[in-house]
């Protein structure tokens, strides 16, 4: 098996790079691991390869905050610096005075 390396880590607020949606990563698969139903409905066109790291973020768009479920070459760094609103973030994690979101203790592995 071929050793991953993620590039972005639990706690970074990232942004997709086709959808207007952002979120902070609060879970890392080193490969595809969800369902092949949940694989199959992503149009044939656009669908990503599962070998690469898929990241669980705490979403949001302007409309709604969700849990999303996206490969690494859809993802970016978000670099706007705006807070995000979805509340389950603030559960999760504490803000440094840095701004960077780290987990909190009792969610830390």
């Amino acid at each position: 098996m071929k050793e991953r390396v993620a590039k972005f880590s639990i706690g970074e607020v990232v942004r997709h790079k086709v959808f207007p949606f952002r979120g902070v990563i609060f879970d890392v698969d080193p490969e595809f691991a969800n369902t092949e139903e949940w694989w199959n409905s992503i149009p044939p066109d656009v669908r990503p390869d599962k070998d690469q790291p898929f990241y669980h973020l705490l979403a949001e768009n302007d409309e709604n905050e969700y849990v999303a479920y996206v490969s690494e070459q859809n993802l970016v760094n978000d670099e706007s610096g705006i807070p995000l609103r979805n509340q389950q973030v603030y559960q999760i994690f504490d803000q440094a005075p840095s701004g960077q979101l780290k987990p909190k203790m009792s969610f830390a592995h």
